[in-house]
């Protein structure tokens, strides 16, 4: 059936009786599909049907539907004609979120979760200015994206539209990546299970009109209290008491169900709430059975079937245990990632330290500042791209009050396979600008380690340690230190023409760079900082030595450590130049981590190329292979 869909106007030409089998295809295909390539699985299996019945109910892309987040968009993306799966999440295929640049069916890129409430609040304003009241806007959004504090925000404006058809599901499914945590999930979790009010209605009436005499007026008594026996079951009240209409809880893989409460929904002219219960992983038993994630996102088939190489997060996971063990104080914090950024082995051990806030970077590290101003050390792990959201935070809570919070920042750099919202390359930039802060970027495993313990030290300021995505580089030992500075490689001698500064798991590129640089006679240092914030008091004197210094470093060139460097020699009255190698400052389209860092020039030919027409801008000479000068000509 799917092979006849090329767009929502098919999918409305199919009759009900069709649908059920229109749903197990499009599960068949999810399955084969993204095992293959990899991607949001146990997701999009928890969506077919309500997605089915979206574009049945609303005509797209006149009606506007916005996923919240995005990645519970695969089905969207089948039932508007985008079935070539092969290369999903790969350069020249498919993006894992909806793209404005694949289909005018997709709004946002909307990775980032608790934003979408917001865009479709825009949207109906605008649509209503302009005189469109024929168009609708639809808001999915996951329950987990309810904990975010932006999403309740969006609500609290919603409710003032009074005339306009603004229609928010909610895809309940009791989960983010894990089970969704805190006060609104024990609300939804009571809504979820209101079928128990009709139950006892149901026993009421059976059994009242059987007893003589006072039965009948005891059951039309107790259907007389419908409305307080509902919100004593079924509290729907906090929705309706913000001014939003509210229907459901509808059974979520019942199309039929779905269809007649997005219909009521859309007629009624104003905000209303669609209440819709799912299950992360429908229709494939092994995500069914997968308490951890129900198969949240997967590998592709191909790397499962490789042994597992030990990656940057899980010696994280490792350590930050044995930390645990040693401080009792040491605590963690994590914004519903607790797998994904490395902590679940330190909520198994000490479960009473561990602190899982729903999608809430916000009040993540402002609850961290507390925590230290308490008397513990909180250990803050998120993904390196999500700090972002918490920046006014980490200035003015953390940083102004000298609190002793440190910051894990996985999957920094460049990412890859997730699209330009997950590269984690912006938080050297951002992060420069707070007062009192320190970073450290560890070049492998054994520097990873360390660093994590001189941060959890620090008590008195923030600290961030930050590392890429995948598998941890092999141990790089340095072969001197120097001015404090780890010493990767240097010439014979004292004759260094070039200064290279990598940042950390930069090192290998950075060591292959030297030697090419090498062969064209130009003698290179290359050291690692391993803290680069602030900079090294020892880099100038090192960086006067030299003739020219070249950075390198997997952030946006923007504002990041070169740019710190070179405003350290300046102050140091070190007149020597800076070339800064890094990012592109753009959004990258989804792909590898190697095929990014190409893309920006930050491959070893890269990073020796720009060294070399830097060094040529001087007008220097190189050396020959048996240490005379050439002058260049």
């Amino acid at each position: 059936m799917l092979a006849a869909i090329d767009g929502p106007a098919d999918v409305r030409a199919l009759p009900p009786e069709r649908l059920p089998d229109l749903a197990a295809e499009i599960r068949d295909f999810l399955v084969t599909q993204v095992s293959r390539t990899g991607g949001h699985l146990g997701p999009n299996l928890g969506v077919v049907e309500l997605t089915i019945a979206l574009h049945r109910v609303f005509r797209s892309p006149d009606d506007r539907l916005l996923w919240d987040t995005g990645h519970q968009a695969y089905v969207h993306k089948l039932l508007t004609g985008r079935r070539d799966f092969s290369r999903l999440r790969s350069r020249g295929g498919l993006s894992g979120y909806p793209s404005q640049e694949e289909s005018r069916h997709d709004v946002i890129e909307n990775s980032h979760a608790s934003t979408a409430l917001s865009y479709a609040d825009g949207l109906a304003k605008a649509y209503r200015l302009r005189g469109e009241t024929d168009r609708s806007v639809v808001a999915v959004i996951g329950d987990g994206a309810l904990t975010g504090g932006m999403a309740w925000e969006a609500l609290n404006n919603i409710a003032l539209i009074k005339d306009f058809p603004l229609v928010i599901v909610v895809n309940d499914n009791g989960r983010s990546y894990a089970r969704t945590r805190g006060g609104l999930a024990d609300h939804l979790t009571a809504l979820r299970t209101s079928q128990r009010y009709e139950r006892v209605l149901e026993w009421g009436k059976e059994g009242l009109e059987r007893t003589p005499v006072v039965g009948r007026p005891l059951y039309t008594a107790l259907h007389g209290v419908k409305k307080g026996l509902k919100d004593l079951v079924a509290p729907q009240c906090l929705f309706e008491d913000l001014g939003l209409k509210y229907v459901g809880p509808v059974d979520g893989h019942d199309v039929g169900a779905v269809e007649a409460a997005l219909r009521h929904a859309k007629g009624f002219g104003s905000p209303v709430i669609v209440h819709c219960i799912t299950e992360k992983g429908r229709g494939h038993r092994p995500a069914e059975e997968h308490e951890a994630d129900r198969f949240h996102a997967v590998d592709a088939a191909a790397a499962l079937a490789k042994p597992r190489a030990e990656s940057w997060t899980s010696v994280f996971s490792e350590e930050v245990v044995k930390v645990g063990a040693e401080r009792p104080d040491v605590v963690a914090i994590t914004a519903a990632m607790l797998r994904p950024v490395g902590l679940a082995a330190f909520a198994e051990a000490y479960p009473d330290r561990i602190f899982d806030v729903g999608i809430a970077e916000q009040h993540a590290v402002t609850s961290a500042a507390g925590l230290a101003l308490g008397g513990t050390h909180p250990v803050v792990a998120v993904y390196a791209t999500f700090l972002n959201r918490a920046f006014d935070q980490v200035l003015l809570d953390v940083a102004l009050h000298r609190c002793g919070v440190t910051f894990v920042l996985d999957r920094a750099g460049a990412t890859g396979s997730d699209g330009p919202s997950h590269n984690g390359m912006w938080d050297l930039s951002l992060l420069q600008v707070v007062p009192g802060l320190r970073i450290a970027v560890p070049r492998d495993g054994a520097r990873l380690r360390r660093l994590l313990r001189e941060a959890v030290a620090v008590d008195d300021a923030p600290t961030v340690v930050r590392f890429p995505k995948g598998v941890v580089a092999a141990d790089r030992e340095a072969v001197a230190v120097e001015h404090g500075l780890d010493v990767l490689a240097r010439p014979e001698g004292d004759d260094a023409d070039v200064l290279i500064v990598s940042v950390g798991p930069m090192a290998e590129v950075c060591l292959a760079a030297a030697g090419l640089l090498d062969r064209a006679g130009l003698r290179a240092t290359v050291v690692d900082p391993c803290w680069v914030k602030p900079v090294p008091d020892g880099l100038p004197a090192l960086a006067r030595r030299h003739r020219l210094v070249v950075t390198v470093e997997d952030n946006g060139r923007v504002g990041g450590v070169g740019t710190a460097v070179a405003q350290a020699l300046e102050d140091a009255s070190v007149h020597v130049p800076v070339r800064q190698v890094g990012l592109a400052q753009k959004f990258f389209a989804h792909g590898t981590r190697g095929e990014v860092l190409e893309e920006s020039g930050l491959t070893a030919d890269d990073v020796a190329r720009a060294a070399r027409t830097a060094w040529d801008g001087l007008g220097a000479p190189r050396h020959t292979p048996h240490g005379q000068h050439t002058e260049l000509s």
